[in-house]
């Protein structure tokens, strides 16, 4: 399991930019990075810093996964036909954490991927405690109703706005459905992705 140990307002403020889109992150009042340099004024950013950097955002936004991983992702999303970076975009939001949190049953990745982590969580009726698992058309993701009542998934149940098309979810039962796998433009990580496929075509 990859579990981010540092303040996660620190990657807003390093990208400069509100990735999870929190109200209280630290980019909506200023858009400068931290520590005591961080009003100076930038150069120009160079194609690789560029194309790092859209990597490093990509990667923070599910929840900071682990570069092995996201390497792995990599490598099934150019044997997928199709457009490798929408494919590599696909996988991600397809990972059972990010399901989970898509189906606004908590609300935020990172609670997600520890829900997942601690047995919260049934497939098609099996418990599942892995947070990368890939979800498929069809599937039925429910919570277990002994985690129906942790504070938790009760404060997240009330944020039912947003969920995507893709998916159907029932807040009543907490039970949440795979329609079809997601579009790109259904998706909205905040990274040029085909950024990343040039990085790792290097």
């Amino acid at each position: 399991m990859s579990k981010r140990i540092q303040a996660k307002h620190k990657l807003d403020r390093r990208m400069g930019q509100n990735i999870w889109g929190r109200p209280k992150s630290p980019v909506n009042r200023r858009e400068y990075g931290p520590g005591q340099h961080g009003q100076r004024r930038k150069g120009k950013m160079s194609d690789f810093g560029t194309q790092l950097r859209a990597k490093q955002k990509l990667k923070g936004y599910y929840a900071n996964i682990t570069e092995k991983q996201f390497r792995r992702y990599y490598a099934e999303a150019i044997r997928l036909k199709g457009d490798s970076g929408e494919n590599l975009v696909g996988l991600l939001e397809r990972r059972l954490d990010a399901v989970v949190y898509r189906a606004k049953f908590v609300a935020t990745p990172f609670a997600a991927r520890q829900f997942v982590n601690h047995g919260h969580v049934k497939v098609n009726g099996r418990r599942v405690n892995i947070p990368s698992y890939q979800v498929k058309p069809d599937d039925v993701i429910t919570i277990k109703p002994s985690s129906a009542a942790t504070d938790v998934v009760r404060d997240a149940t009330e944020l039912t706005s947003g969920v995507p098309a893709w998916l159907q979810a029932d807040h009543d039962s907490l039970t949440a459905k795979v329609l079809r796998l997601p579009e790109r433009s259904e998706i909205s990580a905040p990274v040029e992705e085909q950024l990343i496929v040039e990085l790792y075509s290097k």
